[in-house]
């Protein structure tokens, strides 16, 4: 599915917002609209491989920026402890216990719908969750023999940071990346459906599911095929990072 939307402009498929048929054309896996049009009469082959673009590129991204924040916030309340933590903390805390689905349609109703705007309104909603998952490993990793010992050999505070805490705090931290990802597209979609997220005539498997709801009854195929390629998807992508987190759990720390 990565690869797919990555040489999405390379495929030998229709532009997603073009007219290639008749509507509700069902699928019959022929070249080149194997599954058939949407109510509209556009190709739902390349919707699909159009709207898996949006999808990956709203999830990786906001969840990137969301680790990069949420570890800065995370470490620094873990390393300094004192007030620093109790600051961060309440402020960690007050963003967890908002409903996030209220908070995320919020933001998504304030600002304009597109894709940057997602992106940001997603990464506010997970960085409290990196933030948290920071601290914990801040605060576990800071008492280690090889934090000890860089500190007994004369390591500052940037060196300590960057050098001995960063790099196990990461792993520990990315060990979850790949399961926030599907959570983030599962936002992103919840969006699309509701009519606050990518807006028309982008595709997006969202969009698509709730642009079919109103024939559900004579052509559940046109909920059936978005709906599989994101089921599937996110299901991937939770298998990949449970193991990738067993891997990670499994091995020790990394000393700089």
């Amino acid at each position: 599915m990565a690869a797919v939307a990555l040489f999405a402009n390379l495929l030998p498929i229709a532009d997603p917002a073009e007219f290639v048929g008749r509507p509700f054309t069902p699928p019959g896996w022929s070249f080149p609209e194997p599954l058939g049009t949407d109510n509209s009469g556009r190709s739902q082959l390349s919707r699909l491989v159009f709207g898996a673009r949006q999808s990956l590129a709203v999830g990786l991204l906001s969840v990137l920026l969301a680790m990069a924040v949420g570890t800065a916030i995370g470490m620094a309340a873990g390393f300094w402890r004192g007030k620093v933590d109790r600051v961060l903390s309440l402020l960690i805390d007050s963003m967890l216990a908002f409903p996030p689905l209220v908070l995320l349609l919020a933001l998504a109703a304030a600002l304009q719908p597109t894709i940057s705007t997602i992106v940001v309104a997603l990464a506010v909603l997970l960085t409290p969750t990196f933030a948290r998952l920071t601290r914990g490993s801040t605060l576990a990793y800071r008492s280690r023999e090889f934090i000890l010992a860089a500190r007994a050999l004369g390591a500052g505070t940037p060196r300590l940071l960057g050098r001995e805490l960063l790099p196990n705090v990461l792993l520990t931290v990315s060990s979850y990346f790949f399961v926030v990802v599907a959570t983030a597209i599962v936002a992103e979609g919840s969006l699309s459906f509701l009519g606050l997220g990518i807006p028309p005539p982008a595709p997006s498997w969202g969009g698509m599911i709730s642009d079919a709801r109103s024939s559900l009854s004579l052509h559940p195929e046109q909920v059936a095929i978005p709906a599989t390629v994101f089921v599937l998807t996110v299901m991937a992508l939770n298998v990949v990072g449970e193991h990738v987190r067993r891997r990670i759990e499994g091995s020790g720390p990394a000393a700089g």
